[in-house]
């Protein structure tokens, strides 16, 4: 049964959100401080599949748990909860590792969309937009990219890719060889605004290159593309 932990300091918001999620067929935890969800995440063996983050919380403030889960190496799927028209705060906490975000107030069944679609793209099937054959294992350069699995595989090590690490590979390699803008990786990997004015696209970039480049800094296969973008090179 898929896991989800809640963390929200609420306790009228967690418990609904508990008992509609399982009334869905899922399993919840609810933790109501940032130390606790830490804590939880960052353990040995994780049990969760999701989690839904408040940003406002006690002890241990929402952006700390993103950033202390991924620096853990737990690429659990993050879903932000974040203040109404809180622009800085939605941007930074996709910087910091969320994986998708809602505004307060919401509605259950757009969060229920969300949650559904972090799920989904978590157990990745590999399968084209238009129903055709799943992708296969992509080598590109000495690295091999797992898509089924959210892997990338090299030969000294194998790392887990986030749910936008993977999402940002994909992107570029359906337009392999093509340069590729800013503005499009914005609105096709996070759903932002080409417009929107954050450096998000940029610090994916560097985390993948340090990933897949033999030298991050003189890049073969993630290239820039002056005043443009970035195009990818296999």
């Amino acid at each position: 049964m898929t896991h989800i932990l809640v963390v929200e300091d609420d306790a009228h918001i967690a418990e609904g959100l508990c008992f509609n999620l399982e009334a869905e067929g899922f399993e919840t935890t609810w933790v109501e401080n940032g130390r606790e969800a830490v804590e939880s995440l960052t353990a040995l063996k994780c049990p969760f599949d999701l989690v839904i983050l408040d940003l406002m919380l006690p002890e241990v403030g929402g952006f700390e748990v993103a950033r202390k889960t991924r620096a853990a190496g737990n690429y659990v799927a993050i879903l932000m909860l974040t203040a109404l028209d809180a622009g800085a705060e939605l941007i930074r906490g996709l910087e910091e590792g969320a994986d998708d975000y809602l505004t307060k107030p919401f509605r259950l069944d757009e969060l229920l969309v969300r949650v559904r679609g972090l799920l989904r793209r978590r157990r990745w099937d590999g399968v084209e937009p238009g129903g055709s054959a799943a992708l296969r294992p992509v080598q590109i350069g000495q690295v091999q990219v797992h898509f089924d699995r959210f892997e990338l595989t090299t030969p000294d090590e194998t790392i887990q890719l986030t749910t936008r690490e993977m999402a940002l590979l994909r992107a570029l390699l359906q337009r392999e060889g093509e340069a590729v803008t800013r503005g499009e990786l914005l609105e096709e990997v996070w759903g932002l605004r080409p417009d929107t004015r954050t450096r998000v696209v940029d610090s994916f970039i560097v985390r993948l290159r340090r990933y897949i480049e033999e030298d991050p800094s003189r890049p073969r296969h993630i290239t820039s593309v002056r005043g443009h973008g970035y195009r990818l090179i296999l």
